[in-house]
């Protein structure tokens, strides 16, 4: 009796922290959005701590309250937050590894994503992309008025930046695995770190120096843009799955570039703040993407880091 007096009190306490949550990303925008990263994390934490049965119990409870207060849009912030903090919370009960949690939880926010999209467009007749896109279209449109206004031509740039905009909803599934990838990747970092304070064993990523991909990634990419070479019809199904999938391998690519880079600095024992640097470097500048990018091609498919520690 006095543990589930202790787990209710423990689960009301979760439930009033998530709700308070709640009303900071509804009522204060700038806050609010930061907010966003947190509201998963009193489920995790409960979950974590009482099991799956527990944290689906308060993931409802948390649904039946909000409909309450917000009616149907419930739905998709249990669906994304609730939801997924269970999953997240019992992947580390569990005590998976750190790109277990990783997975569980970004498969788990794809899923929310997706709900919600499909949701959106089928019931309320709103295509979150295309919304996305006007106020994209209309920011572009208006930064080019004040590029004109202070003498500077800017059409060409216009153009590029319109066609980039207007390619966005073919790209859609494809910017939702990223989404939920880096919605999880955070998450999973900010809890992590708030378990560790509370003195609670959490396996902590490897360096990224460490990270890397299957090799088979590298046949992906290949035949990617083989295809991409040869040339497929526009608007065909081949043409849209090879739109989503090139931008995921890219970034796959990028990442394990990336951890080459970080890998032969701490190979030479050079200061650590120098590819940090190359890192802010690369997004302010992304034709260095292109260069980080060949360096994981090059990694994954002849073992670079292997033959470099083999010459150590």
């Amino acid at each position: 009796m006095e543990d589930r007096s202790r787990l209710m009190k423990e689960g009301a306490f979760y439930l009033g922290g998530y709700m308070l949550l709640i009303l900071l990303v509804i009522l204060v925008p700038v806050i609010g959005l930061i907010s966003l990263f947190l509201l998963s994390i009193p489920f995790i934490f409960f979950t974590k701590k009482h099991g799956l049965l527990a944290g689906g119990t308060l993931a409802v409870l948390s649904f039946l309250l909000l409909f309450v207060i917000l009616g149907p849009f419930s739905l998709p912030l249990s669906l994304a937050f609730a939801v997924s903090g269970v999953v997240i919370g019992e992947c580390y009960r569990r005590k998976k590894d750190a790109f277990g949690v990783l997975l569980g939880g970004a498969l788990s926010y794809i899923i929310a994503f997706v709900v919600i999209y499909v949701g959106s467009i089928v019931i309320l007749d709103v295509d979150p992309v295309e919304s996305f896109q006007e106020v994209m279209i209309e920011s572009t449109e208006m930064a080019d008025d004040l590029l004109f206004l202070v003498g500077d031509d800017g059409d060409a740039a216009l153009e590029i930046a319109l066609e980039y905009i207007e390619g966005l909803t073919l790209i859609a599934p494809a910017l939702i695995i990223m989404m939920g990838v880096i919605f999880a990747f955070i998450v999973q970092i900010i809890a992590g770190f708030l378990l560790r304070k509370q003195k609670q064993d959490v396996v902590r990523f490897p360096p990224l120096r460490e990270w890397g991909f299957p090799k088979a990634f590298i046949w992906y990419y290949l035949f990617t843009y083989i295809f991409i070479l040869i040339g497929v019809e526009e608007g065909s199904p081949m043409f849209t799955v090879l739109a989503n999938l090139t931008p995921i391998l890219d970034m796959v690519m990028v990442i394990q570039g990336f951890a080459l880079v970080f890998y032969y600095f701490y190979q030479k024992r050079l200061n650590v703040a120098i590819p940090v640097i190359l890192v802010v470097i690369s997004f302010l500048f992304p034709i260095f993407h292109h260069i980080v990018r060949i360096l994981g091609i090059i990694d994954l498919g002849f073992d670079l880091r292997k033959r470099m520690n083999a010459l150590k």
